[in-house]
């Protein structure tokens, strides 16, 4: 009886996942602009008494003119503010128990808050101040600077934390998506407090920022408190175009990457890829969950589960707004790094050679649609999503027609994305791991490339 009971419970359960999924539409939030160009996205949810707020500036490494200037800048906002010094900004934040981050990514950078709405106004004022009025304290950007020199240094002993720099410095070349994004050992040596501050002065304007804020607040009142704090910041972005990313991928190449005391290959094999824009996004994530997108996915079946090459792998889009990447991902011991790679491959010639049948789809679709509401719970993931709408420029349309989208994918119609947009001929493919080893192996794949993990930045 208790397993029958809990059957049904877990049926219950299950149904009722799949009808929230299906009913899955993005709430209603409010967007203006104000009057210096500043966007403003607002969306109550009273649910707990919690706000979460992101601002975000189109400014990422993209527009970098020394590596990891975006995600150095970013952090650098942090570092003293207004009045306060570093010490007690963490201080105040500790205080009421608030969280502000910053960072900055490929096409923007952003500087995120999470509180309690009890200390709405505190939190925001320290936010505006953060924004507004760094104050690039020499000693503690020096500081900084070490600091992020030592994580740079130990994340060259990880293959898995830096191979996807060398993918996109074979993949995009010469353009901006091959910057490393946290910069390179000889680029932040040389980054000086007046780099960060020019970037700061070129970029961080309010017509190039939105402000998403989400949780439990009044509109109209905090719309007068935004106003209050950043009305009178003024000044206007200069143009930035940036080019499509083509990839020239006309014949398959292989980077190796030397790591000499590595006991393990780690790999990348892929090609070019979607913006994200590109109005196939969410069929082809149904596509790739099937291909390398969830644990029961093709490649982590036939690599980890069926012959133990690996303890995982998988496959994923990178979009961005000019372009993006296809990859597949994984690790293996160095003497089975042939036999990896070759399954890889066959495994990947699957989507061709094989077919996607529609029981397999349907079980993708599901899936896909299940964890789709689950990405959008929290105050702090919605506000995400908002800021994902200023940099990329979709709409909630994304969000609310999300399963029609899903459900519209038929077995003919994958077939036809996979021609399209899975990469087949003239694969990229970059290994990191014991050259020595590794150099008659994986030259059978492709023109072969070979640099070093320790250099000081990546140079093809």
């Amino acid at each position: 009886m208790h397993k029958i009971v809990n059957s049904l419970l877990a049926l219950l359960a299950l149904t009722t996942f799949s009808l929230s999924a299906a009913e899955f539409k993005l709430p209603a939030y409010e967007k203006l602009v104000l009057e210096n160009g500043l966007t403003l996205y607002l969306m109550e949810q009273k649910e707990v008494p919690l706000i979460d707020a992101i601002v975000t500036v189109k400014a990422g490494a993209v527009q970098d003119e020394k590596a990891g200037q975006a995600e150095m800048t970013a952090n650098a906002l942090l570092l003293g503010s207004g009045e306060l010094s570093r010490a007690e900004f963490e201080q105040h934040l500790d205080f009421v128990g608030a969280n502000i981050n910053a960072g900055g990514g490929m096409e923007a950078s952003q500087v995120a808050a999470s509180f309690a709405s009890k200390d709405e106004d505190k939190v925001l004022k320290m936010l505006a101040d953060a924004l507004l009025h760094p104050v690039f304290d020499e000693q503690e950007i020096r500081a900084y600077q070490q600091r992020h020199l030592a994580a740079l240094q130990q994340a060259q002993e990880s293959p898995k934390a830096v191979i996807g720099n060398y993918f996109n410095a074979l993949l995009f070349a010469e353009h901006p998506y091959a910057t490393e994004q946290s910069g390179n050992i000889a680029s932040v040596k040389t980054m000086q407090v007046t780099d960060l501050k020019g970037f700061y002065d070129k970029w961080y304007r309010p017509d190039n920022t939105a402000i998403s804020i989400v949780g439990d607040f009044d509109s109209d009142k905090m719309i007068s408190k935004i106003k209050a704090l950043f009305g009178q910041w003024q000044g206007q972005t200069e143009d930035f175009v940036l080019p499509l990313a083509e990839v020239k991928a006309d014949k398959a190449r292989v980077l190796l990457v030397d790591k000499p005391d590595a006991r393990e290959s780690t790999y990348i094999i892929g090609g070019p890829g979607i913006a994200r824009s590109n109005p196939d996004y969410v069929a082809l994530q149904v596509i790739n969950t099937i291909l390398g997108g969830r644990f029961t996915s093709w490649l982590n079946d036939e690599l980890r589960v069926n012959t133990g090459l690996t303890y995982g792998a998988r496959s994923s889009f990178q979009p961005y707004q000019k372009g993006g990447s296809f990859s597949i991902y994984t690790f293996t011991q160095t003497d089975k790094t042939k036999e990896a790679i070759d399954l890889t491959l066959k495994t990947y010639a699957r989507l061709w050679q094989q077919g996607i049948d529609k029981e397999t789809l349907d079980s993708a679709k599901a899936y896909v649609k299940g964890q789709f509401p689950p990405k959008y719970e929290t105050s702090g993931e919605l506000a995400g999503l908002l800021s994902g709408m200023f940099i990329y420029g979709y709409d909630e349309a994304f969000i609310n027609d999300f399963s029609d989208n899903v459900n519209a994918l038929d077995v003919d119609k994958a077939k036809s994305l996979v021609g399209q947009y899975f990469p087949q001929q003239h694969l990229q493919m970059v290994v990191v791991g014991n050259a020595e080893a590794l150099r008659p192996v994986v030259s059978e794949y492709g023109e072969l490339i070979e640099t070093k993990i320790d250099t000081q930045q990546i140079s093809l």
